[in-house]
């Protein structure tokens, strides 16, 4: 009864926001042994605690377009939980930003920087700016407007915001200098996903897809499987596609699928070799398209459809929420998946992920298999700590490491509450655990 007690009244405080109370609904739904078996997390207002975020800054953003018109948006910084650290979140800008959508990631990021076992709290922050088919000089005055009054906020012991969509390297790089010059100090610990030259480590840009082919290697390996020979059906064609679509190539699988908002490209012959570097050629472009893949390698384009009706052996959704319902999901199981792994946050429907796991499909969760892009943002504060920068080997180990360890952490809580090979629950149970525990030993805060 707890349990729905606070869904109710999480319900009633937050309506419309349904990115959210699905996020909470289902992250609840998974950990109920653990609060069935702690009446004290009742009495100490625990879920209620855990629901709210401790703060949500919201300010506008006005900017000068090369047309000479002034322009403003909506930024904000939602600060969810600080339990186990200082907040670590990306930011993201994009036209579909609004406190729904970083209320959900901020909730999600919390549990998934608890299972890198770095000691990084939840946070999520952007802009409703889209940077597509803006100048670079535009991209810098918003990003300078919006650090304008996002500094306000942040510290390398308080909060460090990231990248995520609409927010690359190019753009953390104007953040990052309009912090430097409000603050009048070198804190590059202030924000991860950095150049190399002034703090960056080394295969950021590729750590989440990496990561999750990382923890793809140890669900196969625990089904005594190998990803050499398999065929990946992808979505998306950003950062996380990349670094995924790099990993598979070189632990011998073949990538088949990328996509855009407006369609799908299906490539039989792989995508790999040049193909690969073209990907990021094709996110450089001011006007950039999916569909230039396609009539650069010819090959199909999709207008107006989703790649989860081809048919492959593992499915990775690397693009936005919700982009899988249940009819997809059919598709999906139909196409022969036998493993599906989340690289976007949240890229299903609860029933979708419902129908995936009741047809035999091992279900790998957004918060374990994409958790390798914060795990190295935390490796890239930990350089930036102690003003060293490891190789790319070292990184690369520690990142395949904290993978591993997801992947056991999940497995062994899940067995412990005798839920079988479950690693949606055991991911959850592991992280809400963690949580948690810091959470009623710091007292009620």
């Amino acid at each position: 009864m707890y349990i729905e007690r606070v869904l109710e009244e999480t319900s009633r405080r937050n309506p419309h926001e349904d990115y959210f109370l699905q996020s909470v609904k289902k992250f609840l739904d998974s950990v109920r042994p653990v609060i069935d078996a702690h009446p004290e997390y009742e009495a100490n207002a625990l879920l209620e605690r855990l629901v709210e975020p401790e703060r949500v800054f919201q300010f506008r953003v006005p900017w000068l377009g090369d047309d000479g018109k002034v322009h403003v948006n909506k930024g904000y910084r939602v600060q969810f939980n600080s339990a186990i650290g200082p907040y670590k979140g990306g930011l993201r800008f994009s036209s579909s930003v609004n406190l729904d959508v970083l209320k959900f990631l901020g909730f999600e990021q919390t549990f998934k920087n608890a299972l890198t076992t770095l000691p990084i709290g939840g946070a999520k922050g952007g802009c409703d700016f889209d940077p597509h088919g803006k100048s670079d000089n535009e991209i810098m005055r918003f990003c300078q407007s919006y650090m304008t009054e996002l500094y306000r906020y942040i510290g390398p012991s308080l909060d460090i915001p990231a990248g995520d969509i609409g927010v690359s390297e190019k753009e953390i790089a104007y953040l990052f200098g309009q912090y430097k010059r409000i603050k009048g100090v070198y804190e590059n610990g202030v924000i991860t996903g950095k150049g190399i030259n002034y703090g960056g480590s080394l295969i950021r840009p590729e750590a989440a897809g990496y990561g999750v082919l990382y923890y793809a290697r140890e669900v196969l390996n625990h089904q005594k499987d190998v990803i050499q020979g398999k065929t990946f059906v992808l979505s998306g064609y950003g950062n996380v596609t990349w670094g995924c679509i790099k990993k598979i190539n070189e632990l011998g699988g073949k990538v088949i699928s990328i996509s855009g908002h407006n369609g799908y490209v299906y490539d039989p012959d792989g995508i790999c070799g040049d193909k690969v570097n073209y990907l990021l050629e094709l996110r450089a472009n001011k006007n950039r398209d999916v569909k230039m893949y396609a009539d650069k390698y010819g090959c199909k384009f999709f207008e107006g459809r989703k790649p989860w009706e081809l048919k492959g052996d593992i499915y990775i959704p690397c693009a936005t929420q919700n982009e899988i319902d249940v009819s997809e999901a059919k598709m999906i199981v139909e196409g022969g998946c036998k493993y599906y792994f989340e690289g976007a946050n949240m890229p299903a429907t609860n029933e979708a992920i419902e129908y995936l796991q009741q047809n035999g499909v091992i279900v790998g969760p957004a918060k374990a298999a994409n958790a390798g892009g914060v795990a190295v943002s935390a490796l890239e504060m930990s350089q930036n700590s102690i003003r060293y920068s490891w190789t790319k080997e070292e990184v690369d180990n520690k990142l395949q490491e904290i993978m591993k360890k997801i992947h056991d952490e999940s497995v062994e809580a899940a067995e412990r509450y005798n839920l079988g090979y479950d690693l949606v629950k055991g991911a959850n149970i592991a992280a809400f655990e963690k949580v948690a525990k810091t959470m009623i030993s710091e007292g009620v805060i």
